[in-house]
């Protein structure tokens, strides 16, 4: 089972790093655009976090609900508008910033709503 957790892992921290070397490469260009790199990282993302929450249900350790359903909400926000994006030509300048916020902020989430080790 810890395997899984494991492997579920890196596909939820890769999945989140293609969405944002998705979003960071459009950096400079004038015209932003919904891209491949997007499109299949917060797919990847999203489900093997879904996946994910479910091993950890079923493991013995304790799961926070309360960062599982904000990760839940913030994830299922970027998915939304990815999708629904993804075929026109180009996004307008304060989505693509936005996308940028929401992916930023759920990896915040992620490393920062953490239980506290004590040293």
């Amino acid at each position: 089972m810890e395997t899984l957790r494991l492997v579920l892992l890196m596909l939820h921290i890769l999945g989140f790093a293609a969405l944002f070397g998705g979003l960071v490469v459009q950096a400079g260009q004038p015209e932003k655009t919904v891209n491949a790199a997007m499109r299949d990282g917060i797919g990847t993302a999203f489900l093997a976090g879904l996946l994910l929450v479910g091993v950890l249900e079923a493991g013995d350790a304790g799961v926070d609900h309360a960062k599982v359903g904000v990760k839940f909400a913030v994830g299922l926000v970027i998915l939304i508008l990815v999708m629904a994006n993804a075929r026109k030509e180009r996004i307008p300048q304060g989505l693509w910033a936005g996308l940028l916020l929401l992916t930023v902020a759920n990896i915040a989430v992620a490393v920062f709503w953490s239980p506290v080790h004590r040293l």
